[in-house]
């Protein structure tokens, strides 16, 4: 009646094994560290490793390790003085072809990161750093949307012969005038075959007009691809900042969440995020010497002077054929005939027709795209800080053009890093709409520290309290519940760990929740079996009615507090979705650890007598 096949507790020791593999990385705690990312593709490998040894030997820094980790290289050190000077000695001697970040990497052992076994991410909460919300105008978005259209609209209506007064953009959309009915009803079909992104009203009390707004479809479509272009912009400053582990993500349709971890000076990093940049197609001037212009200072005529990433100069020609605001979308991606890496560029309006007709006169000719920065520096004066803007411009790719083309095109001879990276700075270079920071915060590390020495006391002292109520009050039985709430609280941590969940505080009081809730259902099990006892019911029978007769209720109420967690995780932000996890884990986990894990227990301690008179509960 109470037993279990070898099977079931086999699993259950299979279970508990690797819950205690996956949440052993935890107690090893962190270290000072440095990583090392390369900023273009560069590779982190051994020869790397060697060159950080050798710069650290010579700059007499001792470290604990280096290891290497999905193209990052990080390097432990055991007190924070050496951390701080190797991180400046390594970012000169670098250079600006890798980024070096001050970070705190886990302490775990090799052989457990050989099986994937990490810690547990911590929040901002925990670490201390800095929170920025952004909102995104999209005001500015759909104005600039209509200013575009503005554009194109009366080249295409000039392109169809159809003559019309006046053209130009309003905050609600584009308004259009003309002579006549007739007119007016040609450039409507006209518009409306072309641009399936407009809507046309025409305009009560008006002679002649019509007025030109975006549909909802497209309203949407400018949004997301707005903040997702926003976010990525806002990635690579972060980047640019060194900052490891930090996060950028949406929040609902129109904001943007950044934390910077480790980061306390909120004015560096509100000048790095209020930074712009866009890009430029031109093509290469050929038949001159950039050596020489860059030389003597003089450029040929109708050419400009630049240089790439590796400070080579580059004349091209100052004609501008498309810019970084009137591209749609680039995405990197293989060419499919050649398998080579390819950027997927797409043009929208005017730029689509320009780039046309200048690929049409100029094929095998190459064509280089300008990426150009403005900058915020800033420096002291008299005592005062003074603010001067600064603008670099570096040729990121050169290749020749193959055959006509428009809106959409391939840049190649890249690598695939090459390719993802200029994808990237295409998206980020383009036009970025205006952002403003709406809230901000700052949680210094000593803070952090203090909420995780808190989290774990009210862990601690929660836990200990249940166990000993559990013990005292329902005897061996309540021992039972005490051994499945150790074991539950091991999977969460392991789950967690194992999936990477970010923990905060919010996260700690859903641990704390979960084994209250999972003290709960044991306490319904064990009522239910003294009920049964004194009702004349045999102890095997007690335990046997128990736990069957317990689980529908114990169900019932985890399946109710399980939906409003998926709740919480769909609707909720930031803090919010870290509680829903935890609390979603452990009820999965305590369902079963209460039940499973008790009656096993219970089981190989009682299921065996045959003659069983009493039991302890």
């Amino acid at each position: 009646m109470n037993r279990y096949p070898l099977w079931q507790y086999a699993l259950l020791i299979v279970v508990l094994l690797v819950g205690l593999l996956y949440a052993l990385p935890n107690i090893y705690g962190q270290q000072q560290a440095v990583q090392i990312t390369g900023t273009e593709g560069q590779t982190v490998g051994a020869g790397l490793v060697g060159r950080v040894e050798k710069v650290l030997q010579e700059a007499d820094i001792g470290f604990d390790d280096i290891n290497t980790d999905e193209d990052a290289l990080t390097i432990g050190f055991t007190d924070s003085e050496n951390q701080l000077r190797a991180a400046d000695v390594l970012a000169q001697q670098l250079g600006d072809d890798y980024i070096t970040a001050k970070a705190l990497a886990p302490r775990t052992p090799e052989w457990l990161r050989a099986i994937n076994a990490r810690p547990m991410s911590l929040g901002l909460d925990l670490r201390g750093g800095v929170h920025f919300l952004i909102q995104v105008d999209m005001e500015t978005v759909y104005k600039n949307a209509y200013e575009r259209y503005a554009r194109d609209v009366p080249q295409m209506l000039r392109e169809q012969s159809i003559r019309y007064n006046r053209i130009w953009p309003t905050a609600d959309g584009v308004r259009m005038q003309f002579a006549d009915a007739q007119a007016r009803k040609a450039a409507s079909d006209a518009v409306r075959s072309e641009f399936d992104t407009l809507e046309l009203q025409p305009q009560a009390g008006e002679d002649n007009q019509l007025l030109a707004t975006l549909t909802e479809e497209e309203q949407r479509r400018l949004s997301d691809f707005s903040v997702e272009k926003n976010i990525t912009t806002l990635r690579n400053r972060v980047n640019e900042l060194g900052v490891s582990e930090a996060i950028v993500q949406r929040q609902g349709s129109n904001r943007i969440v950044v934390e910077l971890p480790g980061v306390q000076d909120t004015a560096q990093a509100k000048r790095l995020l209020g930074k712009t940049a866009t890009l430029q197609y031109r093509l290469v001037a050929q038949g001159h010497d950039p050596q020489e212009a860059e030389r003597t200072g003089r450029t040929p005529p109708g050419t400009e002077l630049f240089h790439d990433r590796q400070g080579r100069p580059i004349l091209l020609k100052d004609k501008v054929i498309a810019s970084g605001d009137q591209l749609v979308d680039a995405s990197a991606g293989r060419d499919q005939q050649t398998n080579q890496p390819v950027v997927n560029v797409k043009l929208g309006g005017s730029a689509a027709d320009s780039m046309r007709k200048t690929t049409s006169k100029h094929v095998g000719d190459p064509m280089a795209v300008l990426f150009i920065e403005n900058k915020i520096e800033t420096h002291e004066e008299d005592g005062e800080q003074v603010q001067t803007r600064k603008t670099e411009k570096t040729v990121i790719s050169v290749a020749n053009i193959r055959g006509v083309f428009g809106a959409r095109f391939q840049t190649t001879g890249l690598t695939s890093a090459e390719a993802s990276d200029l994808a990237l700075l295409l998206r980020a270079g383009a036009l970025a709409a205006p952002v403003q920071i709406i809230s901000e915060r700052t949680i210094g590390p000593s803070l952090g520290a203090d909420n995780i020495r808190r989290g774990q006391l009210a862990v601690t002292i929660g836990f200990l309290l249940v166990v000993v109520f559990i013990g005292i009050y329902y005897r061996v039985f309540g021992l039972f519940a005490n051994a499945a709430l150790i074991m539950n609280l091991i999977i969460i941590v392991a789950a967690m760990s194992l999936i990477q969940a970010t923990l905060t505080l919010p996260g700690i009081a859903g641990i704390v929740l979960t084994l209250g809730m999972a003290v709960d259902a044991n306490v319904l099990i064990f009522e239910r079996i003294r009920e049964e006892l004194k009702e004349g019911n045999s102890p095997q029978a007690a335990i046997s009615k128990g736990y069957d007769r317990a689980f529908s209720a114990i169900a019932d109420g985890q399946l109710t507090t399980l939906i409003a967690a998926i709740v919480l995780f769909a609707a909720g932000t930031g803090p919010i979705k870290g509680f829903a996890v935890t609390l979603s884990i452990g009820i999965v986990t305590s369902l079963y650890t209460s039940i499973i894990g008790t009656r096993a227990i219970a089981n190989l301690v009682y299921g065996r007598r045959k003659r069983l008179k009493s039991i302890s509960i």
